[in-house]
């Protein structure tokens, strides 16, 4: 390829939308074991709100350029590059940089892009699968005939978690906050609005007081004491995050000893290339075969252009959305 520079998005100053522009840059040439892609689109997520607002930096030497999945072309590959080649279409899990033009992620985070799916829905499968991949399935330990609570379910974890556990025999409740939430989401899952309604109450009562399997759960420290009283023996609970809060007055430690319950969590960020590596491995196995029959292809709330990122996370900030909201650069 010949194009030397790019437009990308840059974080003046942690803040609000208004602190989000554009600059020219050089095109990020790719390492040996990476691919230079062609942003046909990009999602939004939660950590680049955090990030934008000063509170979920990226690490260390790496680019300060926000964006975690992207859909586009291959348009350069490294030497050591062996499953992917120029004009591929793909998605991938980036390291960051993915608000841009153009984007270099490792070949292990690439995930070809199913015939039939548009570069948008495949801009919105990376983040939310490989963190729903990892936490419910690998860590969380989920399988057919067991049955899951999954909170914030009408974000893009929820969405893609409720569309998983359906597609393999998991029966799933799922908090939200609206009505219109849902009803947006009742063909995936029981909706409870937990703003009108006991969750922990309507569950007991459905499930005649069995409880439920695993929780994954992006609120925090006001769920614990209903999490740990609706976890089933072996229960798993695995956050993350903590929107609600990040520190628990009190635990019932008496509880977790007896029912045996595994309390764990973790971010997508800390992963090293490897352990991206090995979920994506898992995707591949699992998960593509549904996208390339129209299965559990991601919900999208709102598509918008390259010139509009502001709106685009203003539209985040609101918390309206339901499944995901995507950037279109091309």
């Amino acid at each position: 390829m010949s194009q030397a520079t790019m437009q990308q998005v840059i974080i003046t100053e942690p803040g609000g939308v208004e602190k989000l522009a554009y600059e020219t840059a050089a095109v990020p040439a790719p390492q040996a074991d990476e691919v230079l892609v062609k942003v046909h689109a990009f999602g939004i997520n939660r950590p680049d709100i955090l990030q934008r607002q000063g509170l979920y930096p990226m690490p260390k030497g790496v680019t300060p350029v926000p964006g975690l999945e992207v859909a586009g072309e291959v348009v350069a590959v490294g030497a050591d590059v062996t499953l992917f080649q120029v004009g591929d279409q793909v998605c991938g899990l980036t390291n960051g940089g993915g608000y841009a033009e153009y984007c270099v992620v490792p070949e292990s985070q690439v995930l070809a892009i199913p015939a039939g799916v548009s570069f948008e829905q495949a801009a919105a499968i990376p983040e939310t699968f490989f963190t729903v991949w990892a936490n419910v399935f690998q860590m969380g330990r989920a399988k057919a005939g067991e049955t899951v609570l999954v909170h914030g379910g009408a974000s893009g974890i929820g969405t893609t978690a409720l569309m998983l556990c359906k597609s393999f025999g998991i029966k799933t409740f799922a908090t939200v906050g609206t009505d219109e939430k849902v009803k947006a989401i009742s063909d995936l899952t029981t909706a409870i609005n937990y703003k009108t309604q006991d969750f922990e109450q309507v569950i007991n009562e459905a499930a005649e007081n069995s409880g439920v399997d695993v929780i994954l759960d992006m609120v925090g420290a006001p769920y614990l004491e209903k999490n740990l009283n609706l976890l089933r023996r072996d229960g798993r609970l695995v956050y993350i995050a903590f929107l609600g809060g990040a520190k628990a007055k009190e635990v019932k430690l008496g509880q977790i000893m007896m029912k045996r319950l595994t309390i764990t969590g973790s971010t997508m960020r800390a992963r090293n290339t490897a352990e991206k590596a090995e979920i994506a491995k898992g995707l591949q196995a699992y998960v593509a075969p549904l996208w390339a029959n129209g299965e559990c292809l991601p919900m999208i709330y709102k598509t918008f252009k390259f010139e509009q990122i502001q709106d685009a996370h203003a539209c985040m900030d609101t918390g309206e959305h339901i499944g995901k909201v995507v950037v279109r650069v091309i």
